[in-house]
């Protein structure tokens, strides 16, 4: 591209090499134009007007129209731009054009195989659609935020519960993490090494296989910057049905028989190829990626997973690149040191939410309405981030004038109001005959395919199973149900001599709905607990049903149960709703008595949406322990609903490592005012943050312990804190080990011991100030280890939270406990426990899949070991 050189402004520079720039630019104007809205250059009306002009020399035109009207600084930016588009473009140019050049017949074969993606591509296959209804892509697709990044998800909790706060988390980082567009996703960062494996995650429903889509549409369509001559589409859907060995060559043919005669020179031209592998988690053998087996050669036969080894470790086609989808749950079965780019879809920002609304209702006026009701609802609006769920809330409130009723307050409304509201929606064609003609006859048709329904999500989440062949004997069951096209998602996926059709539903939320409607009416019985207690090893599941147990308290709660027989025709068995209420009041309460954890009995609770079924719990003690989540409004909504219906004293209310915030300790002040024992370690907490628990100091009764540890506070904080503890001199123990402390700030509390303050831990401080010969001597400060009996207890408190913490979670607790000297294990408390941490690190490393990980805890072992 020409430079401005002689020029006296871009401006300028723009206005003499118009020409030049048109015929530069026609190729890649699209994916230029979506660099300059996502780094808010252009605006989202600017885009449109682009987009309507024919061709791409008259789009060209018009974004050079409008810079001149933008000013001087954004033509810089735009010429800025440009040519690094243009300096990666020949980058891979240069890449891929090292043999000779191509032969008539390879370019007619790759625009043949364009025109093919272009095709397949070009129509959504939108979640519910009805049979013979085809919605253009192009008018329904939304721009996903796309984010650069590895970030892992605890596997402690249901995907989609945290989905949530990992997204606020991003929104808090957004100075770090880079947002991209598609076409950018294999453009190196900073120029260094060159992107050829990308991992791209996230939850169910967030929009990776309409991400793949997008960009087979615009490939097809010559609509972005991949350089690539082809891109092979494979999922791993598809590739389930190879049952005997095979070759990538015969996987590429499956379905693309057109590339037969270039094949050859498309495998070696390698360097100018991108493979796409949607759905790894649906892979049938996605926990047995890690082969021995390798092979070299496009023709040479193998198990399926061993190609898909062998391609994704470089020993296939090393010089192709690779794009891979995945939900968060198999990424740790992943060969993660072969990616280059780890990419983040973290769903709709708040104007994509409100613009998907536009595309769907096509009447603005009503879209705004409908938005509107939804923003005034925390849970809605929160999901709504999530696109296929954002489709399932549009759903319902289409349907809602019909429905009438209160709008929705839990999980289970919203998807009992779904379920109802799609009912309706599909058979509303045949209503009139269908329900004044044979209004029994038809009610039990709905609800024996709801049933059946029912069934197979049912089986099929207690087998961790998402996808159904239609070969399974489950499915057949339902296969001649009328109406289950509403609810399943059908593909049809192809083998030679093979046909097979798989299904699955429209979201994952909505599997786990349909099984909780079949435990909820029928006489299977209720599941063992409310919540998993299996300790989340690597790999585990724990925490996956946490949202079916939800959304079983919710169906068995007085108003969907009346709301489900009303409408579907199913009836909960009063035995069944009377066993749940009692097993609720009598979880609650044990777990308030002995301190577990307790945050999906609470949401339980919340989905019954019955004070009477609150004010039933009455431990003797009430505590409270929600550590180690990180919190969601949700759940604070949900803390406060069950804490607010209780009354008296809070004796202990744990939110360690919570990610507690200044607003959400504002949010509960009512509820820290009346604790006993109130635990805020692990949380980041700044002097705003600090001055909300002085608040809380400065007018509490009840509070007698404080726990800080690990959470940042330094000198300022502590003065701030130890002036309010002399307004009501209440606070006995105050715990603040691994902060920034030093002897200086520590003299803030020096009238306050031992009186109130019978004891301050201040372990692993920054005590290395010289040491006021007058405050080291009260036996009440505490910056070392003893054998005092606290320590034991202590000791006994970190266990309990390594046992149910992940693998992750466990080497950040063991970063802050392993850093002790030698002498300080003398005492006898400190023996037992760091035995006792020793053997736990050593089960974990048995059962660890995941080699880093594995190097991470054999580290820490050989510390504790020496």
């Amino acid at each position: 591209m020409g430079e401005k050189d002689g020029c006296n402004s871009s401006l300028t520079a723009i206005r003499v090499l118009r020409v030049s720039l048109v015929d530069e630019l026609e190729g890649r104007i699209d994916s230029l134009l979506e660099v300059l809205v996502s780094r808010e250059f252009f605006t989202r009306d600017d885009r449109e007007e682009v987009l309507c002009q024919l061709g791409p020399r008259a789009r060209v035109r018009k974004v050079l129209d409008i810079l001149q009207c933008k000013g001087e600084e954004a033509a810089n930016i735009f010429l800025s731009i440009s040519i690094n588009h243009q300096q990666e473009a020949q980058k891979y140019s240069k890449e891929g054009n090292t043999d000779q050049p191509q032969s008539v017949e390879y370019n007619k074969v790759k625009q043949k195989h364009k025109d093919v993606l272009r095709r397949r591509s070009e129509s959504m296959l939108f979640y519910n659609t009805r049979h013979g209804e085809k919605i253009l892509f192009s008018e329904h697709y939304v721009n996903l935020l796309l984010v650069d990044g590895h970030q892992g998800l605890d596997i402690k909790r249901h995907e989609v519960l945290t989905f949530g706060q990992k997204r606020l988390s991003l929104q808090q980082k957004s100075a770090v993490h880079r947002k991209i567009t598609p076409g950018e996703i294999f453009l190196s960062p900073n120029g260094s090494r060159p992107v050829k494996k990308v991992l791209v995650t996230g939850v169910a429903g967030i929009g990776k296989t309409i991400l793949v889509q997008k960009m087979l549409f615009d490939f097809g369509a010559n609509k972005n910057c991949l350089t690539f001559d082809f891109v092979i589409h494979m999922t791993f859907r598809d590739l389930n049905l190879i049952n005997k060995p095979t070759s990538f060559r015969e996987m590429v043919l499956r379905k693309n028989r057109h590339l037969a005669k270039e094949l050859d020179n498309i495998l070696a031209n390698d360097n100018n190829l991108l493979i796409i592998l949607d759905g790894f988690d649906e892979f049938r053998h996605y926990r047995s990626c890690e082969v021995d087996v390798f092979v070299s050669e496009p023709d040479e036969d193998a198990e399926v997973v061993e190609v898909f080894g062998s391609l994704m470790l470089g020993e296939l086609l090393p010089n192709a690149s690779v794009l891979l989808t995945s939900r968060p749950a198999a990424i740790n079965h992943i060969p993660v040191g072969c990616i280059d780019r780890f990419v983040l879809i973290s769903g709709f920002s708040l104007a994509e939410v409100q613009d998907f609304f536009s595309r769907y209702f096509q009447d603005r006026a009503l879209a705004d309405r409908m938005f509107a009701v939804v923003s005034a609802n925390d849970l809605m609006l929160t999901l709504c981030y999530i696109p296929a769920f954002c489709y399932i809330v549009c759903c319902i409130l289409k349907e809602s004038k019909e429905l009438g009723g209160p709008s929705p307050k839990t999980m289970t409304d919203i998807y009992v109001q779904y379920l109802v509201a799609l009912l309706r929606s599909h058979t509303q064609a045949r209503a009139e005959t269908f329900f004044q003609e044979q209004q029994a006859g038809a009610n039990q048709q709905l609800s024996d395919t709801v049933l059946k329904l029912g069934r197979l999500a049912f089986k099929k989440l207690m087998e961790h199973q998402t996808l159904f062949y239609s070969s399974d004997p489950d499915v057949a069951a339902v296969k001649g149900c009328s109406l289950v096209s509403t609810f399943l998602d059908k593909t049809v996926a192809q083998e030679p001599g093979c046909t097979e059709e798989v299904y699955s539903f429209a979201h994952l939320t909505v599997q786990e709905f349909f099984a909780a409607v079949y435990c909820a009416v029928t006489d299977q019985p209720l599941p063992d607990a409310i919540q998993n207690s299996t300790t989340p090893m690597e790999g585990s599941n724990y925490g996956h049903l946490d949202l079916f147990n939800r959304f079983l308290s919710g169906i068995l709660s007085e108003r969907n149960a009346n709301l489900l027989s009303r409408q579907v025709g199913l009836c909960c068995h009063k035995e069944k709703v009377d066993s749940y209420r009692q097993r609720i009041i009598r979880e609650l309460t044990a777990r308030c008595e002995n301190g577990a954890h307790i945050l999906n009995h609470l949401h339980c609770l919340f989905e019954q949406q019955d004070p009477s079924l609150a004010l039933a719990v009455q431990p003797k003690t009430l505590r409270i322990n929600v550590c180690d989540e990180t919190l969601s409004q949700m759940d604070y909504n949900t803390i406060k609903y069950f804490l607010n219906l209780t009354k008296g004293t809070i004796s202990e209310l744990d939110l360690t490592g919570t990610g507690v915030s200044c607003e959400s300790l504002r949010d509960i002040q009512p509820l820290l005012i009346r604790c006993q024992c109130l635990w805020l370690g692990e949380n980041i907490l700044d002097m705003e943050a600090a001055q909300a628990i002085a608040d809380v100091l400065q007018v509490s009764e009840s509070i007698t312990q404080l726990g800080l540890g690990w959470s940042n506070i330094g000198d300022e904080e502590l003065l701030v804190l130890s002036h309010a503890i002399r307004v009501k001199k209440k606070l006995e123990q105050l715990w603040m080990e691994g902060n920034r402390l030093t002897y200086r700030g520590l003299m803030s509390l020096k009238d306050l011991t031992p009186y109130p303050l019978e004891r301050v831990v201040a372990i692993w401080n920054d005590l290395t100030d010289t040491d006021p010969e007058t405050f080291s001597t009260r036996e009440s400060v505490t910056v070392d280890f003893t054998d005092d009996d606290m320590w034991d207890g202590w000791g006994q408190w970190v266990l309990k939270r390594c046992e149910v913490s992940s693998n992750e979670k466990l080497v950040m607790v063991l970063h802050k406990v392993c850093n002790v000297s030698a002498h300080c294990l003398k005492a006898k408390w400190a023996k037992t426990f760091y035995e006792q941490l020793t053997q736990l690190i050593a089960g974990r490393i048995e059962s660890c899949t995941e080699e880093d990980m594995c190097k991470k805890l054999r580290k820490f072992e050989n510390i504790l070991q020496h």
